[in-house]
């Protein structure tokens, strides 16, 4: 059995999707590396994944990507699967007990010609024995073909971004790592899933990082354990999975990647802030997971007739990718930005579609086909242009709907919630800024958003507040939530946290941040723009630290608050090895206890200001501020 389709980086070790991708691409190659040649016809072939497979692969390839490489069926490990003898089947999935049972079983239903079996994770001796017995009993020895090991245990969804998991997520959660009544093995538990997931992206990177954490907390477990994982397997020569082929070129040729360890507990404000940003505002009010929002269309403005069923919202999904250069381009921008570009988007698709209208019916073609009219002389090169670029012109007009829908969707929440009120004030509290009305009111009035965006808004204030409010003040407040409906069990356990890490300030750093009003949307604002954003505030951005930013700072002065490891080092005290001191060109920041899209735009925001350096997000799941919200009141409970 060997390492499975880990891809090999002799000079640079830069993580993007490319990474993950590539090696993907070749696991359903058979693992072996895709031909260059695309004319050949590829191998069909069928894949079987679990539930973890299937969202390794969702954010990274389409079902035509799969097609175009082979891939015919792509079926659920624990669905109804019919006998198809003369295929192969690629399977990737995770060395459950479960998992392994069904194939066991599916090798003594000859359901396949051959078996390609793929581990997510590392699969233990035992357990490999069991698939040998069921091949040996089933006498399938010779079409169990490979079995590889691919560790590739974490989701890519952005070329700067990474999560540990989507399902079972809460096995790893905040909720999780915090519970008052948990045993030392749970963690431990806890602790070894999020390494073993760390361990295979450094693996599918082909690096071994230079770790820094702050103390006492979960990250410096998971640090501690990293380490002494990363440690092993370089020691065990034979079977380390960063020599031989895949560290070509040798330690001394590129720069090791920097990874940083962070705990949410640091910062427990930032992901329950209201936010301004398109990518971050989608996870904050619709449905998005795994780069794909989820919305519900309207029945129709029309009324059913009288007695008649209502009609039935249907579901509809849109798929956020990098080939979308709108997506790409505006994510991370403020959304009075993006309702700007999508409706000059619109208006400058409209133009082009008129132009092809306008020489179709000068050259009296309206009803011709578009063979008859590329047969046409000279003088119709123009209208030819205008019609080759309709395909192009197609997918630019799908583009601009999804990007529509998806704002309008976000829109009515700004406007029915009150959301740039909401954003804008706690930008104040984070930033100690003056304040211009009192809490009491917005938390008091009926009209401005849902009671968790009121709890949000009061958490946001406790958190940040210099010194707590006195009792009568903090009854008073509570009684306003409680009129507002607002479920209180989150206070409980923030009260609790803020008494336990004594952080009666948040650092200063919250500050450096808050937002220009513009007055109201100026541009967006003329008639006919898709977008009524009356009474909306017009609020640009300033570059916003957050804790998890400060942190990433402090790493790089030299203080004993972080600690310092480098797996390659011989094992010494601490303060005797020597630190590498070459200036980093890769960070990763890792949020332990789960992560946000406001951390994320915030450092990119950082790395786009510092040329040549890449600075990659990961988290141990990924939530907005309703799931974040729903784990302190579960805490809260407790």
């Amino acid at each position: 059995m060997g390492p499975g389709s880990r891809v090999t980086l002799s000079h640079v070790v830069r993580f993007d999707k490319t990474v993950l991708l590539a090696a993907i691409k070749r696991m359903l190659n058979f693992n072996a590396p895709p031909l260059k040649n695309t004319a050949a016809e590829p191998v069909w072939k069928v894949l079987i994944y679990d539930r973890f497979g299937q969202d390794i692969i969702s954010p990274l390839l389409s079902v035509k990507e799969l097609r175009d490489m082979g891939i015919t069926l792509h079926l659920l490990l624990h669905s109804d699967r019919d006998p198809i003898p003369d295929v192969p089947a690629i399977y990737f999935v995770m060395p459950t007990e479960e998992n392994i049972d069904r194939i066991c079983q599916d090798l003594r239903n000859q359901l396949y010609e051959s078996y390609y079996l793929n581990f997510i994770s590392a699969i233990s001796r035992s357990k490999l024995e069991d698939i040998a017995s069921a091949a040996l009993a089933a006498n399938a020895v010779s079409q169990v073909t490979k079995v590889f090991d691919q560790y590739l245990n974490f989701i890519t969804l952005e070329d700067d971004m990474f999560i540990l998991c989507h399902q079972n997520k809460e096995l790893i959660s905040y909720h999780a790592i915090n519970r008052a009544d948990i045993q030392d093995t749970d963690m431990e538990a806890i602790m070894d899933t999020i390494v073993d997931s760390l361990f295979c992206f450094f693996v599918t990177l082909g690096a071994v990082p230079i770790i820094r954490c702050p103390r006492g907390n979960a990250a410096e477990m998971v640090a501690v354990k990293l380490d002494k994982k990363l440690r092993e397997n370089l020691r065990d020569a034979r079977n380390s999975l960063f020599t031989g082929d895949n560290m070509a070129a040798g330690q001394f040729s590129f720069q090791r990647p920097l990874f940083i360890l962070a705990d949410r507990n640091v910062d427990m404000a930032t992901p329950l802030h209201h936010t301004w940003t398109y990518q971050a505002l989608i996870h904050d009010v619709l449905d998005f997971h795994l780069n794909r929002v989820m919305m519900e269309e309207g029945a129709g403005a029309e009324p059913s007739p009288a007695g008649a069923r209502p009609k039935k919202k249907s579901r509809k999904t849109y798929d956020l990718t990098a080939a979308d250069k709108f997506w790409q381009k505006h994510k991370g921008s403020p959304f009075p930005e993006v309702a700007e570009s999508v409706q000059e988007e619109l208006d400058a698709y409209r133009a082009q579609e008129d132009e092809v209208k306008r020489l179709k019916s000068i050259m009296g073609l309206e009803g011709e086909d578009e063979g008859a009219i590329s047969m046409l002389s000279d003088n119709t090169a123009k209208l030819t242009s205008a019609v080759s670029s309709l395909p192009e012109l197609l997918e630019k007009k799908r583009l601009i709907d999804l990007h529509t829908n998806v704002a309008t969707a976000v829109l009515d929440h700004i406007k029915s919630r009150k959301l740039d009120v909401y954003f804008e004030y706690e930008e104040k509290l984070m930033s100690k800024s003056t304040l211009d009305k009192s809490l009491l009111d917005i938390i008091s009035d009926p009209d401005a958003g849902t009671p968790e965006d009121k709890m949000r808004l009061f958490l946001i204030f406790y958190i940040t507040a210099q010194q707590a409010p006195s009792e009568s003040d903090l009854e008073q407040y509570k009684k306003a939530l409680v009129d507002a409906s607002c479920d209180l069990s989150p206070l409980t356990y923030i009260k609790q946290w803020k008494a336990f890490t004594k952080m009666a300030a948040t650092p200063a750093n919250y500050g450096n941040s808050g937002v220009k009003p513009m007055g109201l949307f100026s541009r967006v604002m003329n008639t006919g723009s898709q977008f009524v954003m009356e009474g909306v505030k017009h609020l640009v951005l300033k570059q916003h630290v957050t804790e998890v930013l400060t942190l990433f700072f402090s790493v790089f002065q030299e203080t004993d608050d972080y600690r310092y490891f480098d797996p390659k080092m011989l094992r010494g005290s601490e303060s005797s090895i020597p630190r590498n001191k070459n200036p980093f060109q890769e960070a990763i920041v890792f949020v332990v206890g789960g992560g946000n899209y406001i951390e994320y735009q915030n450092l990119v925001d950082y790395a786009k200001s510092k040329q040549g350096k890449k600075v990659v997000y990961g988290c141990s799941e990924l939530f907005n501020a309703a799931q974040f919200i729903k784990q302190l009141s579960q805490l809260g409970q407790k």
